[in-house]
């Protein structure tokens, strides 16, 4: 215990109007009078009550780099405190589908009464640190029969009625204990609210991603359905040139089986988007089938998501983080039980009292002289726990190595995902040139193979070859976009992107 206890008692109360020489205190004015005592005790328990035994909370210095990596570029043309959700996606249904989550995801209900919860918590915490004062009213009464008192041989009747103002159990907190408790509730309370505005910002990105997802695959189903189209004339343009012998029978297998992987493909797209709708609900919080005022989407092509936001110095980015705040609060809250925990060794004195009226008859209970009053104070100083106390202890310390690391991991964690995203940014757009170009090509390639092929120079091979790496292009291409788009929701979020009530209002 002698690690954390202060030196002297000039170190545990602070300043006291007294001093102490030798390890014995001397007041001399605190024996003028029974007034001077009276002060003098006030004062000293007001002054006990200021003292703490928490550790002294500095923030750990972030492990990571001062500046990003060479190949995430942080530049940008827009500020992410500048930038809200709603300009930063300009999809109305895309927006429309945003509103309705963070109105009627059931997760987010969830994040937002475990706010309610720790503040409340707070407030009972908060409320030990003042006295509770409780009206009381009652009547005793009482009869003991003749023969069972030792004082008379008649029957004994007795009542009495009390009005009261009654302190409960209130403690006097010198060391800090119930302070610290408090601020421990406080820190909790405060990083369940950030967790539920990183819940909001996940929420908005994953709701992105998945309308992202949904449009993907139904361009690619929607593309899935010509190609197979196309192929079934392909099919029959190659049976009709086999009735009339120009074409073989492994010619038309060949048709035959383009045909059916088209339509495969087909399927499985749509089974993809079937799932995609239903993660979407979930997200939403309703059906969104029956969401009737939502306005028309847009293509991939479209959506007009520019990534072009400014990542600052990783200290000014990642310390604004929602995620990153709700740990620092977790860890203040460690430290804070610390201070408990070394307070739970030191004696507690209790008050409890009250102060009233009281009368062996109703009518008489208002009367003069019928003021009544009781003052309990109790010291208690712990003597044997086995080891409890000094267990508590030490898990609290535990504690606070766990929130340290856990502190120490989600900067890191946090640092990787926006050194990625940034990275992704200028590495997605290069692939979604070059994609996109191919698949150009391969359009191209394809109908000059199918002109060739109608007048007889190209043969039925190369015309298939051609619509497979036309159609492998084109989905390649919009897989490649709709990870662009991803990617740019992920970097709205890491950025710590805004989403409070006003800026949805477009403030």
């Amino acid at each position: 215990m002698n690690n954390f206890f202060p030196k002297s008692k000039v170190d545990i109360v602070g300043c006291i109007p007294c001093t102490h020489e030798n390890g014995a205190w001397n007041a001399p004015y605190m024996a003028k009078n029974k007034w001077n005592k009276t002060l003098c005790a006030v004062a000293l328990a007001a002054t006990l009550s200021g003292c703490s035994l928490t550790p002294e909370y500095q923030r750990p210095a972030a492990p990571i780099a001062a500046a990003w990596p060479d190949f995430a570029k942080p530049g940008g043309a827009r500020r992410i405190a500048d930038t809200v959700w709603q300009r930063y996606y300009p999809d109305p249904r895309l927006q429309g589908l945003i509103s309705a989550a963070l109105e009627n995801n059931r997760d987010l209900r969830i994040a937002t009464a475990r706010i309610a919860e720790a503040r409340a918590q707070y407030g009972i915490q908060q409320a030990d640190r003042l006295p509770n004062l409780n009206v009381i009213a009652g009547r005793n009464a009482s009869l003991t029969p003749a023969g069972a008192s030792a004082f008379t041989a008649n029957a004994i009747h007795s009542q009495r009625y009390d009005v009261a103002i009654s302190l409960v159990s209130f403690e006097l907190d010198f060391w800090g204990r119930v302070a610290s408790l408090s601020k421990a509730a406080k820190a909790n309370y405060l990083a369940t609210e950030a967790a539920q505005r990183a819940f909001r910002l996940s929420l908005i990105a994953d709701l992105a991603n998945a309308y992202l997802s949904l449009q993907e695959l139904r361009e690619r189903a929607q593309l899935a359905a010509e190609t197979a189209r196309a192929r079934a004339e392909t099919r029959e343009l190659t049976a009709h040139r086999r009735d009339l012998g120009v074409s073989s029978d492994l010619d038309f297998l060949q048709a035959d089986g383009a045909y059916q992987a088209a339509v495969a493909e087909r399927a499985s797209l749509e089974r993809q988007q079937a799932a995609a709708e239903n993660l979407l609900d979930l997200l939403v919080g309703q059906p969104v089938a029956q969401m009737k005022d939502l306005p028309a989407g847009r293509s991939l092509a479209e959506q007009d998501i520019a990534p072009d936001l400014l990542a600052g110095l990783p200290a000014e980015v990642l310390l604004q983080r929602p995620d990153v705040l709700a740990a620092e609060h977790k860890l203040i809250a460690a430290n804070a039980n610390i201070g408990a925990a070394r307070a739970a060794f030191l004696p507690r004195i209790m008050l409890t009292g009250s102060v009233g009226t009281a009368s062996r008859t109703l009518a008489g209970l208002f009367d003069a002289g019928s003021g009544a009053w009781s003052f309990q104070p109790a010291l208690t100083q712990p003597l044997f726990d086995a080891g409890r106390n000094s267990a508590n202890l030490d898990v609290a310390e535990a504690r606070k190595v766990i929130a340290v690391a856990e502190y120490e991991k989600t900067i890191q964690q946090a640092f990787r995902e926006v050194a990625d995203l940034l990275n992704a940014r200028e590495k997605l757009a290069e692939q979604l040139a070059a994609q996109q170009a191919n698949a150009d090509a391969q359009n191209r390639r394809l109908k000059l193979v199918e002109a060739r092929y109608g007048v007889g120079i190209a043969n039925h091979l190369e015309v298939l070859d051609a619509q497979r790496e036309s159609f492998a292009a084109q989905q390649g291409a919009l897989q490649v976009r709709r990870t662009q788009l991803s990617a740019a929701a992920q970097l709205y979020k890491a950025l710590a992107g805004q989403d409070s009530a006003a800026n949805e209002a477009g403030e």
